[in-house]
């Protein structure tokens, strides 16, 4: 196994470890309409940023990873936008977030970094 495909599976490990997080998050929301709307919303952006994190590990082009990246990139910001409605709401002290939102940001950029990677790697192609 090479140091890119290693990199991808602690990246696939780390982003479904973000999921479970924001899973058990989702369960310490109050029983408020407003927490079962936010809890949704950001219950899909915080799990798909793993799912979609896999779809580009299997892509078979950089222009298909980049693509999927994009998402992941949409996904995680859309993602710390509801953790900061959380926060700022006071639905949730902010201090509880605090390591999520750290983990959060961590990974967009690193994604963001990887899609810049992958966009001049399919530059030099050209």
């Amino acid at each position: 196994m090479n140091a890119v495909q290693e990199n991808n599976i602690d990246l696939k490990n780390r982003t479904k470890a973000f999921a479970i997080r924001i899973i058990k998050l989702c369960r310490k929301l109050p029983d408020t309409t407003e927490s079962r709307i936010i809890g949704k919303q950001i219950l899909r952006s915080g799990t798909s940023i793993a799912a979609n994190y896999r779809a580009a590990c299997r892509a078979r082009s950089d222009n298909e990873f980049v693509s999927k990246l994009n998402i992941v990139i949409e996904e995680t910001d859309e993602t710390m936008f509801w953790l900061e409605i959380i926060s700022e709401t006071g639905i949730i002290a902010a201090d509880l977030l605090k390591d999520l939102y750290s983990e959060n940001e961590e990974i967009l950029k690193i994604m963001v970094a990887s899609r810049l990677t992958a966009l001049k790697r399919e530059k030099y192609k050209h």
